[in-house]
């Protein structure tokens, strides 16, 4: 597509350019030019500057392709200059750290004196603004493997009047025998003006778009405004400029200037053609700066549309780029997405284009792992010892085997020394205890005699089984219980119930 251009006006104070344009598709690359001085150290204009571009990198996202999925830069990098050795998959990247590729290059260029003389004829060709008529066109330098159409006819010129506009005319792409061989545009772009405007009448006054309206003179009521233009290019014969560069019109805000009127501004400009070829719709709007001071309702438009002529519609076909390489998956394991995108290669104001531009699929990648997961510790069990030193253990269960290089389970199985009183030695002593043990049964034996005589009791079956262990190994848990043979009746007995009891077994790794 034709390169982007503007207009722009530089003074004693303001002599500087600075503009920035963002590289899309990208991280967050971009182009641009810092605080260009565009005076001469004589205190003259420059008359015309070339500069080639490097991409900068702004800072903000990490991504080191065209089209690298975003994922910010925390924190946030100072702007700089990239480089040939960033990245190996950079699309500047040079193994031998050579000079970065070229991306764009910017001309700026005088093209007029405006002011107090502008509307002189210049004292010297230095004064006289460049030749605004397009470069004789090389040597058609189209690749054989690009097969086109014939050119269409030239459209008509997009101004109606001496200003500048442009025509274009186009071919169609019929074939592209090599996708490597890139194929020139399939548009032509040409500067115009209206009919009985001539670029080569040397007695031409090339002149600038009308500046914008001044203010109505008046608030309320019929006034004036008026409006400027500027000379673009001198007569080539060095005759005066004939052509008008003020322009003054009435002006009426506020009709009715009474209690019951209400106050508006001024119409702003019209807004630009809704179609950018054949027939459109522009709007302009305005405000309501007061309503009627007598309280009724302001009945003023605000909005007004009328329809505005285009240069005429030429229909091409949708134009586009091959389909990029896939990008990465989504996700680092598992199910993902990927997408591509091609690009819009035929200008976006000359049809519409239905085509889809990007396109996502599904991705899979090997499973992620799955980590161990275990319940918590069960409890400590009693001392395995009546007397002296021994061990308790505590278990605890695998809820999720490791799988895909998970983490792998820690123990499940712990043991701690424990001990209990102080075991009594010799055979006197043991025959001592024995007897201690005997005797102190016996008068608990007699005791829940004397209680079950007075007291109806709770009645306890023997205990059952031990049940088989919940793990062949690791450690698991064996239960046993003693359930109620006869509950009392009494109410004095409400805690009579059923008996647990829990232990560890094959508590040998598995």
């Amino acid at each position: 597509r034709a390169a982007p251009s503007a207009e722009f006006s530089v003074d004693r104070h303001r002599h500087l350019m600075s503009f920035l344009t963002m590289l899309g598709p990208s991280p967050d690359w971009n182009v641009g030019l810092s605080a260009e001085d565009l005076c001469t150290k004589d205190c003259g204009w420059v008359q015309k500057v070339v500069q080639d571009l490097i991409p900068w990198d702004a800072g903000t996202d990490s991504g080191v392709t065209y089209e690298s999925p975003n994922k910010p830069t925390v924190p946030q990098e100072k702007i700089r200059p990239l480089t040939s050795l960033d990245h190996p998959q950079s699309p500047f990247y040079d193994p031998e750290g050579g000079s970065i590729k070229l991306v764009a290059r910017v001309v700026i260029e005088r093209i007029a004196r405006k002011g107090e003389q502008c509307n002189i004829v210049p004292d010297n060709i230095d004064d006289i603004v460049a030749d605004l008529a397009p470069e004789e066109k090389e040597e058609d330098d189209t690749p054989e493997t690009c097969i086109y159409s014939n050119w269409s006819p030239w459209s008509a010129c997009s101004s109606s009047t001496c200003e500048k506009g442009k025509r274009m005319r186009q071919r169609m792409l019929k074939a592209q025998l090599d996708l490597s061989v890139p194929c020139p545009d399939t548009q032509d772009f040409q500067p115009c003006m209206g009919p009985g405007c001539s670029d080569e009448d040397g007695s031409t006054c090339m002149m600038s778009d009308w500046i914008t309206w001044s203010p109505c003179s008046v608030s309320c009521g019929m006034g004036t405004r008026s409006r400027e233009r500027y000379v673009k290019q001198f007569p080539e014969d060095g005759s005066m400029c004939k052509v008008p560069t003020e322009e003054t019109e009435k002006c009426v805000v506020n009709e009715e200037c009474s209690p019951s009127s209400c106050l508006v501004t001024e119409w702003g400009e019209w807004d630009e053609c809704s179609a950018s070829c054949g027939t459109g719709m522009k709007r302009r709007h305005r405000m309501i700066k007061m309503t009627p001071a007598d309280g009724s309702m302001c009945k003023a438009e605000t909005t007004e549309a009328e329809k505005c002529m285009m240069p005429e519609c030429h229909t091409i076909p949708c134009l586009l780029s091959p389909w990029s390489e896939w990008s990465d998956c989504s996700v680092t394991c598992g199910k993902g997405m990927r997408t591509r995108q091609r690009m819009l290669k035929s200008a976006a104001e000359l049809g519409d284009c239905n085509e889809e531009l990007e396109q996502a699929e599904k991705c899979m990648l090997p499973e992620c792992p799955i980590d161990c997961e275990l319940t918590e510790w069960s409890q400590w069990s009693e001392c395995n010892t009546s007397c002296g030193k021994g061990h308790m253990i505590r278990t605890r269960m695998i809820k999720i085997e490791p799988q895909f290089g998970g983490t792998a389970c820690p123990e499940t199985v712990q043991r701690t020394k424990c001990r209990v009183r102080k075991c009594l030695r010799g055979p006197g002593m043991e025959k001592r205890r024995w007897k201690e043990a005997r005797e102190k049964r016996r008068s608990e034996q007699a005791k829940k005699n004397i209680d079950s005589e007075q007291y109806p009791v709770c009645r306890l079956k023997p205990w059952t089984a031990w049940t088989e262990c919940s793990t062949l190994c690791g450690g698991g848990i064996q239960e046993r219980y003693m359930m109620v043979k006869k509950r009392s009746k009494s109410t004095q007995f409400t805690s009579c119930k059923d008996k647990k009891e829990l232990r560890a077994c094959n508590v040998h790794p598995c």
